[in-house]
């Protein structure tokens, strides 16, 4: 009887996950739990299967992290490979981290957290929710997931691995298919590490150091600032232990202070430089504008220097911008070897500081000093709600940047006889021959371009020139050298210096068609041979699928079914649940037969034990700034919910809201508008108009003070006539009205004019107006005409003036 492919592959997943091919796994004894028992058990006790078993030596296999690293960073996130060797394959797999000395009974026994890059491709296990397997099962060469290592203090961690291939083998061991990581020394604790030995390395070593900025809108997007976002310039030295630029737990100096603040690297260069014989080399980058550009548009900056064995640590700081006082940067990276060499290579992924300067909590936060100055900190996702790296599930901040510091070249003689390799040594050789720089005193030159492209496009060995201009030739009989320099090279790709190039494998093998008969499908895939080292996912495509055709006379009984869908959610949120899956008939048997495959399952799913807990919160976050900058407003202050929601409804409040009141505000003082200008206060001559206006409002609390509420011009009718008369009769009209005037004080009582005689003025006439500005009037009428007066000289005077100023 012929099996179905389907139920062949599910009995291999069964015979997988109980592991009870009798065969091969020996009788555990009764008073032990079954191998399905416990958390996740049944994985780790997972026992090589089928004819094949576990085999010495296999190698078919790997288990990568990128980079080979022996240690991990807490709470860094690494790139984990699961990949086969031309011409093997795999068709499912089961990868987890545990903890060295565990035995994955229980849920602690699991280090770190997996994050799914292809969902097409990997999925956390239904069953044991640490362990990551194939979404469906295919042939395939490489499955890649993230790996986020797990906090300080949890040890040692081995990443291990399960194949499932074509006779149902399971592999797990200790050979290709595990990788032992241990945690690296703290670098984000109290304090920065100081070097505990002396180094004991001899001659010298020169590094090159490059700074790939990440900070990027794309991996950062919270509140990213996209008018002005930059890395200001760089600055640093290599430098002894005496010396320290900066460390975790310590004060930022004044040169710190101005490079976390403003992004000004002088005072700390001053700062530097004053070291003296402390201080090898100061290292300096440009500022980027902007933060981040991909590798073809912006070349990652970099900059020399060297180190020898009593100033063999380097450090170096630079300002993300705009923020607060947030920076990266290493402190004190040893690059001598207990073994009395120089490091070769050192790549770090950067997280931001926050230099205890300034209280800010985002990025454009206003200038707030902290008052006293804080210790310099990392910053942690849990600092505050409003910060742009903010994670209520307190997860790992993404790196904003990565540094690579690699040997380039060695001086003197080495202590350790043994070399790195054969090619690092030549390289050191050949780079000491053109460190020899022979150019006389008298030659002055500008400095060396940059390096021309490659003239190979290819594999194939190339040149590529660098030029000089001289400037100066201070004495004509001393031949100055050379202003062009040339070196070997290859096309993109072909040298490690090319970093960011991804390199891919050939095509494997079509596979089989999808279909036994009729029309399917088949695929073939490649694999990354070399990811770049800039941190970017490759983009070439790994996969290529094609139609394909078996036994076009399909039977008349046979019957098409499609592949089977995705997994519908659990029909629990905790407990024991049941989940189903289908799939469609493609193609019913042409003999009008009921088709007999399968296109329903269902089964059991198990979901966290439901039980309830009572709300965990975090504490109530400080009181934001009051809304107003005077007077009434309000504030807010917030807090966390910390245990999941699945887990019980929580009701407490997640936010308050009060009144807050700060000094009054300021009240200029209000004026109404300016009234109509008066009549003229003469009938000929020189007179005077005026105008008022009223105050409607006092000045409060500091306000501007009023201005005038009266506005007087003069105004000129027309000439008056004097009537003709004598001067001796004016003389004497004139000292007879002084007269009146000496007698009567300095009211006019009779005003005598040219011409005629005058009554006393009347008295003034009611103000049109209680407040808020009036008008009053007064009269002068003519009591006696001489016969020998003109009209015009005799005329009605009147006067006018304001009144009742004051606000009403």
């Amino acid at each position: 009887m012929k099996v179905k492919r389907s139920e062949m592959w599910r009995a291999a997943v069964l015979l997988l996950i109980t592991g009870c091919v009798c065969a091969s796994v020996p009788e555990e004894p009764a008073d032990r739990a079954a191998p399905s028992d416990g958390y996740c058990s049944w994985i780790t006790r997972a026992q090589p299967h089928g004819a094949g078993g576990r085999r010495e030596g296999f190698s078919e296999f790997r288990l990568r992290v990128e980079g080979d690293p022996e240690h991990y960073q807490p709470g860094s996130t690494y790139r984990v490979s699961l990949y086969a060797t031309n011409p093997a394959y795999f068709r499912g797999f089961t990868l987890i981290a545990l903890k060295e000395g565990h035995n994955g009974d229980q849920e602690e026994d699991y280090a770190g957290n997996f994050q799914i890059i292809d969902e097409e491709d990997t999925q956390f296990m239904t069953n044991c929710p640490p362990a990551v397997t194939e979404s469906t099962p295919r042939r395939r060469t490489r499955i890649q997931v993230f790996w986020t290592a797990p906090p300080s203090g949890s040890g040692c961690v081995l990443l291990k691995a399960s194949i499932v291939q074509r006779k149902i083998i399971s592999f797990q061991d200790e050979g290709s298919l595990t990788k032992r990581m241990c945690e690296k020394e703290p670098l984000y604790g109290e304090t920065t590490d100081k070097p505990l030995l002396d180094c004991c390395a001899c001659g010298t070593a020169k590094y090159r150091v490059t700074f790939y900025g990440n900070w990027s809108e794309k991996l950062h997007p919270k509140d990213y600032p996209r008018r002005a976002n930059h890395w200001s310039a760089l600055i640093g030295a290599s430098h002894s232990k005496n010396y320290i630029l900066w460390e975790y737990g310590g004060y930022a100096s004044d040169g710190v202070k101005q490079v976390a603040e403003l992004g000004s690297p002088v005072k700390m260069e001053e700062e530097i430089r004053q070291k003296g014989d402390e201080v090898l080399t100061v290292i300096k980058m440009k500022a980027q504008w902007p933060a981040w550009q991909p590798l073809n548009v912006r070349a990652a900056p970099s900059a020399e220097f060297s180190v020898d064995r009593t100033r063999h640590l380097m450090s170096f700081l630079t300002m993300l911008g705009p923020s607060p006082d947030w920076n990266v940067g290493l402190s004190s990276e040893d690059l001598c070897t207990r073994e009395c060499g120089w490091v070769q290579k050192v790549v770090q992924d950067l997280i931001p500081w926050d230099a205890g300067t300034d209280s800010g909590v985002t990025y454009e936060s206003p200038n707030m000093p902290a008052t006293p100055q804080e210790k310099i900190r990392p910053l942690t996702s849990l600092d505050h709600p409003q910060s742009p790296f903010y994670d209520p599930e307190g997860g790992a901040i993404t790196p904003v940047a990565r540094v690579v510091v690699e040997r380039i070249a060695r001086k003197g003689e080495q202590c350790n006889i043994v070399p790195d390799n054969v090619d690092d040594i030549v390289a050191d050789i050949a780079q000491e021959e053109k460190e020899e720089d022979d150019t006389p005193e008298t030659c002055i030159y500008s400095n060396w371009s940059p390096w021309s492209a490659c003239s190979s496009s290819t594999c194939e060995k190339g040149k590529r020139m660098r030029q000089r201009m001289l400037k100066a030739q201070l004495d004509l009989s001393v031949p100055c050298p050379h202003t062009q320099d040339f070196e070997p090279c290859m096309g993109p790709g072909c040298s490690d210096e090319d970093a960011s190039t991804c390199m891919m494998s050939e095509w494997i093998t079509w596979s089989p068609c999808s279909m036994s008969c009729g029309a399917g499908v088949r695929s073939r895939e490649r694999y990354v041979k070399q990811f770049p080292d800039d941190g970017f996912a490759c983009t070439h495509p790994t996969e290529e699928t094609e139609p394909c055709t078996v036994n076009e006379d399909c039977s008349p009984s046979s019957c098409l079914v499609t592949e089977w869908g995705e997994w519908d959610a659990c029909s629990a949120t905790c407990g024991l649940g049941m989940k189903r899956r289908e799939r469609m008939v493609k193609m019913p048997p042409s003999d009008g037969s009921i088709c007999g495959a399968e296109v329903v399952e269902v089964e059991k799913c198990m979901m966290p034990e439901c039980h309830t807990i009572p709300c965990l919160l975090s504490p109530w976050s400080d009181w934001s700034d009051c809304s107003v900058t005077c007077g009434k407003g309000t504030r807010m202050r917030q807090r966390m919910l910390k245990s999941p929601a699945e887990l019980g409804e929580c009701n407490e409040e997640l936010e308050q809201m009060e009144k807050c009141m700060l000094p009054e505000c300021p009240m200029d003082c209000l004026m109404s508008e300016w009234s109509e200008w008066s009549e003229c206060s003469k009938s000929c001559g020189k007179g005077h108009l005026i105008r008022t206006r009223m105050i409607t409002l006092e000045p409060q609390f500091g306000g501007d003070p009023c201005p005038e509420t009266t506005q007087k011009k003069t105004c000129k009718i027309k000439k008056c006539n004097q009537g003709g008369i004598n001067s001796d009769e004016r003389k004497r009209r004139k000292e007879d009205r002084k007269k009146r005037r000496n007698k009567q004080g300095r009211e006019e009582s009779a005003d005598e004019l040219a011409g005629c005689k005058m009554k006393p003025w009347s008295a003034w006439t009611d103000c049109t107006k209680l407040c808020g500005g009036g008008i009053q009037e007064r009269l002068m009428t003519a009591k006696k005409r001489y016969k020998n007066a003109q009209l015009t000289s005799c005329k009605d005077r009147k006067e006018i003036r304001a009144c009742n100023v004051h606000p009403c």
